[in-house]
């Protein structure tokens, strides 16, 4: 009988060829990898070309207004800093997930398949790997969009409905090309794009910091359960950035096995934690002296005019380096759930997807709206998701085998019972439970307002997930053996 290899770029088996040798990526080239293993004789790069990755992806309008928004919240500013700090050290977990990306040679929607089996890796991937990462794409490019519509405008044009469309359009075509070539056009980007967009926004920061009232505090300053309560909520709200980046693995599996795992942690946390920090604390700045209810209009009253199309223009460039990670782990995503497509038309389908949503929230309803709401609950789903895959990567001390992984059939190492791993699905059902119970957003959970208002969703769910999932699959047959 013939042996059988994943197919690249569909994750399916076909008939093992005569190896001709390894292909090296290039950023000219569609990426041949989908969520197939990748052989050691195909690693390359240096950890440190993470960091121009997670730095491009964070130096962005969003950031800007989570640092506004916590002003608005009612923080002092030196309250809204320490709120930025710590929750950007949320960042050492999406660095942590990054090191098995090199010990498994497989993304994380792969990976993954060792805390939940391989069909409960399938729901896993289907709303934590692909819905939600659908929506966020859709939110971030109707706010790229937003910013390109006023640019347009700044030309003489009006942006009627078609050109509306025309703008959603082509941003979003940049954003999949970035998507569909794939690992090495992204590691060939983003050193360039967080160079430009470090330009743009240190020239905001000039502004910014001329005018800031580095001794504001609101006119009525919170106190007590109100400011507990504020101060949690502002650590939740910046930590859920690096919380939905579970997929960080996907950016880092083609580092050679042998990479220090220290060094992926540093630059990956370093990538995201430092221009993280520096932006919302821009937006913070700002909010102290212009209104950031629309961060847009109020940084304008800051900026010189022959410097706003630049502005507008670094809104775009960073949602766009943003969008193109969150398509291309969602194309991995995709594949994952069990859809036989090659990467690049995966990649294609959420776009697809995504430009319909925001189509149809900037020119028909509220629907972005509703999406937005709902989003704000991901971190009930997402804290635990992060907590399981860090407790996995410690329990194992990070030993993948990558091959294995790729075995879907009933009896495989990770097939567990019925194709479910009983650690991971009840650990992470556990984890949301208690984390909805938690809640203070779009509802307040019982145990929220047994608390005053108070809202622990992010560290309760997080703990529960990692310790439920330690003991379960250290306790039971649950825990698959390691490489």
């Amino acid at each position: 009988m013939a042996s059988t290899i994943p197919d690249p770029q569909s994750g399916t088996t076909a008939p093992r060829q005569k190896e001709e040798g390894p292909s090296p990526e290039r950023a000219g080239r569609v990426e041949a990898h989908g969520i197939d293993h990748i052989p050691d004789g195909e690693r390359h790069g240096h950890p440190r070309q993470l960091f121009s990755v997670w730095a491009a992806a964070n130096v962005n309008y969003l950031s800007l207004v989570i640092g506004g928004a916590l002003i608005l919240m009612g923080l002092t500013l030196w309250q809204a800093l320490a709120v930025i700090v710590v929750g950007n050290l949320f960042w050492l977990f999406t660095g942590l997930l990054s090191i098995s990306g090199p010990a498994a040679g497989a993304p994380s929607e792969v990976i993954t398949r060792a805390m939940y089996g391989v069909r409960g890796n399938r729901v896993n991937n289907a709303v934590v790997g692909w819905l939600i990462s659908v929506c966020y794409f859709a939110l971030n490019l109707a706010a790229a969009a937003t910013a390109a519509f006023a640019l347009v405008e700044k030309t003489g044009l009006t942006a009627g409905t078609g050109v509306k469309v025309a703008v959603v359009v082509v941003i979003a075509a940049l954003t999949l090309a970035i998507g569909v070539y794939g690992h090495a056009m992204i590691m060939k980007l983003y050193l360039p794009i967080t160079l430009a967009l470090t330009a743009a926004f240190a020239v905001v920061a000039f502004y910014v910091f001329g005018d800031t009232d580095f001794s504001y505090a609101p006119a009525e300053p919170l106190s007590g359960f109100d400011l507990w309560s504020v101060l949690v909520a502002g650590v939740t709200l910046v930590g859920s950035g690096p919380l939905s980046y579970t997929t960080s693995a996907d950016f880092s599996r083609y580092l050679p096995r042998t990479t220090s795992a220290r060094s992926i942690i540093g630059w990956t946390a370093l990538g995201g934690i430092l221009p993280s920090i520096i932006v919302c604390s821009l937006g913070a700045f700002a909010a102290t002296v212009v209104d950031m209810t629309d961060p847009q209009a109020g940084l304008g009253t800051l900026l010189p005019g022959w410097f706003e199309p630049v502005f507008l223009l670094a809104l775009v460039l960073g949602t766009i380096a943003i969008n193109a990670l969150t398509a291309y782990s969602a194309g991995l995503a995709l594949q994952a759930v069990g859809l036989r497509v090659p990467r690049a038309r995966s990649v294609l389908a959420d776009g697809t997807a995504a430009v319909a949503l925001t189509l149809y929230g900037l020119l028909v309803s509220d629907f972005l709206d509703t999406v937005s709401n709902v989003l704000q609950l991901t971190v009930v789903l997402l804290g635990p998701a992060m907590a399981v895959y860090a407790t996995d990567v410690l329990l194992r001390r990070n030993r993948y085998d990558g091959p294995a992984l790729m075995d879907e059939t009933p009896g495989g190492p990770f097939w567990y019972t019925a194709g479910v791993n009983p650690a991971g699905a009840l650990a992470l059902a556990g984890g949301v439970a208690v984390a909805a119970l938690c809640v203070n957003t779009l509802y307040t959970g019982p145990i929220a307002r047994a608390l005053g208002g108070i809202d622990l969703a992010l560290p309760a769910g997080m703990v529960v997930a990692a310790l439920l999932y330690a003991v379960l699959a250290r306790g039971g047959k649950s825990q698959a053996p390691a490489a």
